[in-house]
Order: structure tokens, then sequence, then C-alpha cells
């Protein structure tokens, strides 16, 4: 029988993970098509979290595996921990908040199990129950990133995937700082499949996700994947330094033909000047971001640091 390790990323999920492992293990006996490890992922959490996964994994050590970050060092570096230490023939990538259905996880099995796909993942079909703005930023940043980055996301993907181990291990050979895993999974290739299904609320607890935090997240996703943002600097550099051009002649040959002419037109001056300025501080803004992530990049931090495994 084939084994399924979970990478179950946790922050401040005290509430939920022993509902999530009950869930799981009533699944396993459900199906019986497979066995399961365990490996959750406490992104240093303030919450109870780490104690609890303590105490689950003494009580089901054959099966229950546990990492404890010094610090909170985000979902992304909970997942490539998670990927270093699994040992299974199939990997899946899950939330402990129950939102990623576990009964899924047969059909997915059983796609990868016929040979034909090395990643089946899954995508939302709607976003009901979420909070209305973050829904409206979310279509518009899948439409953004597809359209100026070759490396193309599935709108609504989630982490919620199972992969075979070659994926696996492409995917840890990619061992940049600054990660974006939905990128990272399109980028690596392999043949996947996505299987739809409903939003679902959040079995217990609250999401550490906010507005700010996700909008941050897809500034690094355009900037990883995508040198667009690059590309428009450059573009509304060339427009307006032509325009300046033809604006200088214009004056010029204002001043040959009327050479009395008062001067006015100083508040249409004014906004054209704030208006190149704000372009070029945008600019600088973007180039600004690109450099900041070579800055962390040629570092060589680590990704995570490990205060406790088991």
């Amino acid at each position: 029988m084939k084994t399924i390790s979970v990478i179950v990323p946790c922050f401040n999920e005290q509430e939920t993970i022993n509902i999530y492992y009950d869930a799981m293990t009533k699944l396993k006996e459900q199906t019986n098509k497979f066995k399961l490890e365990y490996w959750f992922i406490d992104d240093g959490s303030k919450d109870r979290t780490y104690s609890i996964l303590k105490d689950l994994q003494k009580a089901h050590s054959d099966e229950v595996h546990f990492i404890s970050f010094s610090r909170n060092f985000g979902k992304e570096s909970a997942l490539y921990a998670g990927l270093n230490e699994v040992t299974g023939d199939y990997i899946a990538v899950m939330d402990v908040d129950l939102q990623d259905p576990p009964e899924m996880l047969p059909e997915m099995f059983d796609l990868l199990e016929d040979g034909e796909y090395d990643c089946v993942g899954t995508a939302r079909m709607d976003r009901e129950g979420e909070n209305k703005i973050i829904s409206f930023f979310s279509d518009g940043f899948y439409k953004v990133i597809n359209k100026m980055s070759q490396t193309k996301i599935i709108p609504g993907a989630r982490d919620y995937r199972l992969m075979t181990r070659q994926m696996v291990e492409a995917i840890k050979s990619m061992t940049e700082y600054n990660r974006f895993s939905k990128g990272i999974f399109s980028w690596v290739g392999f043949k996947t499949k996505y299987l739809p299904y409903k939003n679902r609320e959040r079995s217990a607890g609250s999401t550490s996700w906010n507005f700010w935090k996700l909008f941050k997240y897809a500034i690094t996703g355009i900037v990883d994947f995508s040198e667009g943002p690059l590309m428009f600097a450059t573009w509304m550099g060339t427009f307006f330094s032509i325009v300046s051009v033809i604006g200088i002649i214009a004056v010029f040959i204002r001043k040959l033909i009327y050479p009395l002419s008062s001067v006015g037109g100083w508040a249409s001056m004014v906004s054209i000047i704030l208006f190149i300025g704000g372009i070029q501080l945008l600019s600088i803004g973007i180039l600004g971001e690109y450099i900041g992530k070579i800055f962390l990049e040629v570092k060589k931090r680590p990704i995570y640091i490990v205060k406790d495994k088991k």
C-alpha cells in the first residue's frame, strides 16, 4: 500500500488541528487505499499550536511528525520545509482549516495511480463567503499575472494538490528565498489536472490572512514570475521622453513665431511636471521591488530555521 505524505502548514491553528486530524483519520478508514504520513509545520505560532502538535505526535508517533520554526517565516517557507522532510510515494499539500476538502484525496490518488498525470490540483469554482473586496482583487490578480507572465496560473487554484515524487524533487531544486508556490508549481511543468470544488468555510478559528498580506503576496508573485512591470516602466519612460522632445520643439517654434507672447500656462505646466514626476517615482518603485528581491537572494539566508522537530 502506497503512502501519502501530507504537508500541513499551521500558524495559530490551535482550534483546527485535532478537528483536521480526526477528519483525515475518518477518511483513511473509509477508503483504505493508502497510508498517511503527516508533517505539520508550526510556523512560529503564538498560541498553543506547538503544544498541541507535540501531544498529537506523542499519541500517534507512527504517522504524525512536526517541525516548529524559531519564528514566523511564512507559509511558503513552511511548504518548502515540509517538502524537504516527506518520505511518502505521493506528496499532498493541505490547509489545516479543512477549506481543502479531504474527501477529494482518494480521487486525486486514483488519477495519479493511472499514470497519466504527475500532479492533481484543485481550483475553487466560487468565492462564496469570502470578503467581496478580497475576491475582486484576487480575480484581478489572476488576470494581471496571466497577461504579464509566461507562467500561467489557473484562476482560483489552491495550494491543495497531490504530486509525484519526481515533481517534488523538481520543486525542491528551486531554492530561491522569495517563494511563490503557485507560480513554482506551474513553472516546473509536469502534467497537471485540476479538480473544481465549491468554496468552504473554515472548520474553526479565524484566518491570519488579511488584505495587506494578500496584496504583498500578489506583488511577490508578479515580481517573481514576470518582467512585465519593468517593461511597463521602460515603455512609459520612452513615451514621456518622446512627448518631452515634442513639447520642447513646440515651445521653440512658438517662441520664433510669437517672440513677444506673454508667459502663461503655469497651471498646466505644474500639472504636467507633477504627473511626469509621479511616473518617475512609480518606475523607481518598480525597480526597487526587483532590486529588493535580488538583495534578499544574494544574502543567501536560510529559508527557515527549525527550533524543534519530531
